[in-house]
């Protein structure tokens, strides 16, 4: 089965703004750099994902793309996360896809063997939706799609409510999955203290965000 993930990022100067008070910007743009970089890596390592497409208006998350062998979608006008994930899953159709994947660009901390249970766990011959709440429980920091086009991405707060709602209204069947990995999104300080220790508690894996914080720590 053909698997497509797709990663939505926004310009990494207007990234992590709930940040700033504790980071300057130039930080917080190193440090979108650097999961960006780290969830490339994974994705790249997963051995179910097919290929990987970055919808972004980022010049510097466009050469990162590049970099990992990930297909880009240029989006200057940047109207948002849920119309930029809806245009890569129409990138997806396109290319034949018959699953998505979508992530976002700050869970550094992403295992690949957690994504390839993921998709395992997701056959491709029922219509089928998988939220992946955040760790609060209330949002959705991914969602595997198949087919692509099962319902319209749509997050946010509250999303996962939203998302298990849009797939009975599509008659799909609808299975909550929590790797991990993919609970650690960075939005918060606390998030960021979250994944500080979370890292500390395993060896490998987000190499260059492990690094910026480990520099971060040393001033």
């Amino acid at each position: 089965m053909s698997t497509i993930a797709v990663l939505p990022v926004k310009r990494f100067d207007d990234a992590k703004q709930r940040l700033g008070e504790a980071m300057r910007s130039g930080t917080r743009r190193a440090l979108a750099e650097a999961m960006l970089t780290d969830v490339l890596t994974a994705l790249r390592r997963s051995r179910r994902v097919d290929e990987v497409v970055v919808v972004t208006s980022e010049n510097a998350a466009d050469a990162l793309a590049r970099a990992h062998d990930a297909r880009t979608i240029r989006d200057p006008a940047e109207p948002g996360h849920n119309p930029a994930a809806r245009e890569g899953v129409a990138w997806a159709i396109d290319q034949g896809a018959r699953r998505v994947l979508l992530v976002p660009g700050d869970c550094p901390a992403l295992d690949p063997t957690e994504v390839d249970d993921l998709l395992l766990a997701h056959p491709g011959s029922d219509k089928r939706v998988t939220v992946v709440p955040d760790r609060h429980g209330t949002g959705t920091n991914a969602l595997v799609l198949c087919p692509p086009d099962a319902i319209a991405p749509s997050f946010g707060p509250d999303s996962r409510a939203r998302h298990e709602q849009l797939a009975r209204e599509a008659g799909a069947e609808c299975r909550i999955a929590e790797p991990p990995s993919l609970a650690l999104d960075i939005d918060t300080i606390d998030d960021l203290a979250v994944l500080r220790a979370a890292l500390d508690a395993r060896t490998g894996g987000a190499a260059h965000t492990r690094g910026l914080l480990s520099r971060l720590g040393r001033r």
